[in-house]
């Protein structure tokens, strides 16, 4: 299964590069990939604290990737959190919405991406999508945050139907959904939340604690003002969103 994920992370790597460059240029490309590569030595190779984050009780290790440099954003524990419970959850049918995953694992899932075109992807509105299906567990990395703030026209109520429509693809008694989306990105996000429009089952955060993107377990008045780009580029408040059917 290593080896696997091996495999089709440097598969996704080489397509990254080769459509990196036909945007960018050869020239562009290889000095971006020469910075990511010392960045990638510094935190995977040479750096030998806190290389593991704490969360609900149990120990993680930062997700280090060429792809999307995990190692400088939020990627880092997003991805081994729901990871864990993905693996939880082998052989149950599940659905992740935006095309995230798949960059780094191969396993089997259904994948709704309104604007990706990739093979497997459902190109479908989150609000929209509807299954004869129903998934035993749901899944979105860093994608709520765009639904409705970055689109044409802006729509600052669309998140929340897009949860409801969510609950309505879960297995019953027993489904589960889990989120995670950063804070100060989408100001109308951050005010549902603020006035409990958007309420999960369970509700955490992280807080981004160093420039060497460590992270921590935090409480909502520790992140509620939380600034994207501030202090560190990038997100530096994450909120992990669980709803059990």
């Amino acid at each position: 299964m290593a080896n696997l994920e091996k495999i089709v992370s440097f598969r996704n790597l080489l397509s990254h590069i080769r459509k990196f460059s036909k945007e960018k240029g050869i020239t562009f490309t290889i000095r971006i990939a020469f910075n990511n590569l010392l960045y990638f030595i510094y935190y995977k190779l040479l750096k030998r604290h806190n290389r593991t984050f704490s969360f609900q009780g149990h120990t993680y290790h930062y997700f280090y990737s060429f792809i999307n440099s995990t190692w400088v954003n939020e990627r880092s524990i997003e991805i081994p959190i729901v990871m864990e419970i993905v693996k939880k959850n082998h052989g149950k049918k599940i659905l992740e919405i935006g095309n995230v995953l798949s960059q780094y694992f191969s396993f089997e899932h259904f994948i709704v991406d309104k604007y990706e075109i990739a093979n497997g992807v459902i190109n479908q509105d989150v609000v929209d999508f509807k299954s004869t299906e129903k998934y035993d567990l749901i899944v979105s990395i860093s994608t709520l945050e765009h639904v409705g703030w970055d689109e044409t026209p802006r729509d600052d109520m669309k998140i929340p139907r897009a949860i409801e429509n969510l609950k309505s693809l879960v297995r019953p008694n027993g489904g589960m959904i889990i989120v995670t989306f950063p804070l100060g990105h989408n100001f109308a996000l951050d005010k549902l939340l603020k006035d409990k429009v958007i309420q999960f089952t369970k509700q955490y955060y992280l807080i981004r604690i160093s420039k060497g993107n460590e992270w921590k377990e935090a409480s909502w008045k520790d992140v509620q003002d939380a600034k994207y780009d501030k202090p560190s580029l990038s997100t530096n408040a994450l909120v992990i969103g669980i709803i059990y059917s």
